[in-house]
């Protein structure tokens, strides 16, 4: 039943995206397309082959994301015909992006590292995303209601991770059971089955309770997509008349509940950084003071009334003494000792925990500062860090400036986004994480191109 629901589901929104592209000439619809599907890839991938066992089968179904970005970027050269009006002045964000991707590329052609060609070009292909996507939000324009069904889109797939959420609690068991995820990343990705749920380690903690992950990739992924749901559904309910904004505070609640239920730690410090980030923002400074009230109680909870098992937990965490700490600083420090032997970079699909990676040439990859400083060399790394800062404070500028409220909403998840992310992003290769990674940059993208619009009409009605 569950793979007659996937395989309906893909096939259904493959024809629904392909109309829009190719006969509509909506190439836009991309983003719609990311965001229904991403969140849900690995769980068709796995009940695909482990329903029919056929690697024809999936590899057409792994093909489709490169198929729609691909007929996307076809599609807006096809049909955006007149270049002559085209309304595109390169700005700061946009010279970083194009000095990112040169280094990429030339590490892509020159003879630098061990890994194999093969694998390089994968590894660029999966690099490439981040910056289509932005380039696709750049050129996107939308109007009222298509912005605001987008933002309901997201938080319907919220809801839908705390639905299945809920069963995973109720029932005592990860959803992963179920979809064949163990076979799958055994017979396809060669990850051995680990841990005590026979997944990987990923999906429990220290004290060996489950992190659940719904239907995405794993606790992680889900953890960083709330943080991102988190942001819809709270400038949803800060900019909608009290009348109509209840059930934004539902998805709230929602989108903290599915956070709570990945248990991550990095996402849920991210989460403390962000309501400080967005009370500053707004100048909600009664947040920062619950803030700051719920952390000076949860410290007199833990010295009078945690357990020893939690105590342990908390300290080790912190000191870096556990199992998972450990493996953090002990992937940190050889990403490092590779840095400072080889500052210019050692070459493409060398770190970071994809799939295009050999295994036997990896070093690093639980953070996504060193896996880009490790491959493109320090000048590499401090052009992706710019280009995150450049992101953050431009889609903050832009959320005061833009005067269409979906678009400074817009604007809002963007920088809430990649300010949130900062944390999460020396724990975990996150760029890896297409759906929250992607939507994000589309989300970049749309922000600057919104400005720019803005602007050029300001321009327009002062010369008139």
């Amino acid at each position: 039943m569950l793979f007659i629901i996937l395989v309906i589901g893909t096939v259904s929104l493959a024809v629904v995206t392909f109309r829009n592209l190719l006969v509509k000439g909506n190439w836009e619809f991309v983003i719609f397309f990311a965001a229904l599907f991403f969140p849900f890839y690995i769980t068709i991938l796995s009940v695909v082959y482990t329903t029919v066992r056929s690697s024809l089968l999936l590899t057409a179904f792994q093909s489709i994301k490169e198929l729609v970005i691909a007929l996307a970027v076809v599609s807006f050269f096809v049909f955006k015909r007149d270049f002559t009006r085209y309304e595109f002045r390169l700005m700061r964000l946009d010279y970083l992006f194009i000095c990112f991707y040169l280094i990429s590329f030339v590490f892509l052609v020159l003879p630098v590292g061990e890994a194999k060609l093969v694998n390089k070009v994968l590894y660029f292909k999966n690099m490439a995303f981040m910056g289509l996507f932005y380039f696709f939000g750049r050129n996107t324009r939308f109007d009222d209601q298509t912005l605001k069904r987008l933002l309901h889109v997201l938080l319907g797939i919220g809801l839908l991770a705390f639905f299945l959420n809920v069963v995973e609690l109720v029932l005592d068991t990860h959803f992963q059971q179920y979809t064949g995820y163990a076979v799958f990343n055994e017979e396809v990705n060669e990850i051995s089955p680990r841990g005590n749920y026979g997944l990987t380690w990923t999906f429990e903690t220290q004290t060996l309770s489950k992190r659940f992950a719904s239907f995405f990739a794993d606790p992680l992924e889900l953890a960083i997509s709330s943080l991102m749901l988190f942001s819809v559904a709270l400038i949803m309910y800060l900019t909608t008349p009290r009348h109509g904004a209840y059930p934004y505070m539902v998805m709230i609640a929602v989108t903290l509940a599915t956070l709570l239920f990945s248990s991550s730690r990095s996402s849920l410090a991210a989460l403390l950084i962000l309501a400080a980030y967005i009370a500053f923002v707004f100048r909600l400074y009664k947040v920062l003071g619950f803030a700051a009230l719920f952390v000076l109680m949860f410290v007199v909870y833990f010295f009078y009334f945690a357990s020893e098992d939690l105590q342990y937990f908390v300290i080790d965490t912190i000191t870096f003494q556990n199992t998972s700490s450990v493996g953090h600083v002990l992937e940190w420090t050889a990403a490092l000792e590779s840095m400072l032997t080889n500052p210019l970079g050692i070459g493409l699909a060398t770190s970071g925990n994809v799939s295009s990676v050999d295994e036997s040439l990896r070093i690093g990859g639980e953070n996504q500062f060193l896996v880009f400083g490790v491959q493109l060399g320090w000048l590499g790394m401090l052009v992706y860090i710019l280009i995150l800062v450049c992101s953050i404070v431009y889609s903050l500028r832009a959320f005061w400036e833009l005067k269409n409220l979906n678009e400074a909403r817009i604007a809002f998840v963007a920088t809430s986004v990649k300010f949130a992310m900062l944390f999460p992003l020396f724990t975990s290769n996150a760029e890896k994480f297409f759906f929250v990674a992607l939507v994000s940059w589309w989300m970049v993208g749309y922000t600057v191109h919104a400005v720019q619009r803005q602007r050029i009409k300001t321009e327009e009605n002062g010369k008139a």
